[in-house]
């Protein structure tokens, strides 16, 4: 059974992976109306008579999110049943279906009666949790044969909190680049890394779409900044295990390629496979955060247990 939820975890991943990109494309190329405003079916038919590429393209990714999320249902039923006694399953099982359906349900909220664009931006935020509650259980169920030597671990009190603090500002970050997305700022600016590299102190020039760009990158020049603040923590104070050390390798890595990818989408005018990478860079470096965030969580509750058994026994 634990290679079968193997196989199940690792398609049900790759299969989140695609739901991200295909909302991403979703939004880039225009698609939401492909399907008019006719949910779950096509302009209210099984088989549309009329075919658009906006169609085929919105159709694409509701096929897909329906697979996958029966991929996801089966991997959360079997992991819940058959490694249950693990302490986290449980609760990603449950939050990676619940957010899974959360944002299906928003996505055809908007076929429906249409939404704000600060509703809108949050699609993409609440699948990204979705993706990392996949990720993580499929983490778990390959850790079950100690191939993940997350044991022999303790985060110190003041990382972890870092880690939470980093993983939540990310998600801060992904919104702002969601609502560069659904408000058609991604090409206000014309220059990087200023909006005008001629006078990058303009503010005042500035117009709404252009603020909201500006914050994001602000914004994601923090996140970086600061990634990279962390990273020399973690090399300095974890460098004999492997996880953190190679773990911090790769999510600075991905920050990095995000970074140049955001660069890239502004000289290349929005070139839809450098948009689509820059969303699956992001995907993958809160991913990183996620399972830090987990092992973080251990270390906690470690911390807490050997806090307890004085008192205890004291008693």
């Amino acid at each position: 059974m634990i290679k079968i939820l193997k196989w199940l975890s690792v398609v049900a991943t790759i299969g989140m992976m695609f739901v991200l990109l295909g909302g991403a494309l979703v939004t880039k190329t225009g698609s939401a109306d492909g399907c008019g405003d006719s949910w779950p079916l096509c302009e209210g038919e099984i088989i549309p008579t009329t075919i658009t590429p906006e169609l085929i393209i919105e159709l694409s990714h509701r096929m897909v999110t329906g697979i996958v999320g029966f991929a996801v249902l089966g991997l959360a039923v079997l992991a819940w049943r058959h490694i249950g006694h693990i302490r986290e399953v449980k609760f990603l099982s449950f939050l990676s279906l619940f957010f899974l359906i959360l944002q299906a349900l928003i996505g055809a909220a908007a076929v429906k009666w249409g939404q704000s664009d600060f509703v809108l931006a949050a699609h993409f935020g609440i699948s990204l949790i979705s993706f990392a509650s996949v990720f993580l259980l499929m983490l778990l169920v390959f850790e079950v044969d100690q191939k993940f030597d997350a044991k022999s671990l303790f985060i110190k009190r003041f990382h972890r909190i870092e880690i939470y603090a980093l993983t939540i500002y990310t998600m801060l970050v992904v919104y702002t680049g969601a609502l560069v997305r659904h408000t058609e700022s991604n090409l206000v600016c014309g220059g990087w890394p200023f909006c005008n590299n001629n006078a990058p102190f303009a503010f005042s020039e500035y117009t709404i779409p252009q603020w909201i760009q500006m914050g994001h990158r602000l914004a994601a020049a923090i996140l970086f900044i600061w990634t990279v603040i962390a990273f020399i923590q973690m090399i300095k104070n974890y460098r004999s295990n492997h996880i953190m050390y190679w773990g911090w390798i790769i999510t600075l890595s991905f920050i990095s390629l995000q970074v140049f990818f955001g660069a890239m989408i502004i000289f290349t005018r929005l070139h839809l496979g450098t948009a689509l990478l820059h969303a699956l860079v992001i995907s993958l470096y809160f991913g990183m955060l996620s399972y830090f965030v987990l092992l973080a969580t251990r270390s906690g509750k470690y911390e807490k247990q050997t806090q307890d058994k004085p008192n205890i026994s004291s008693t």
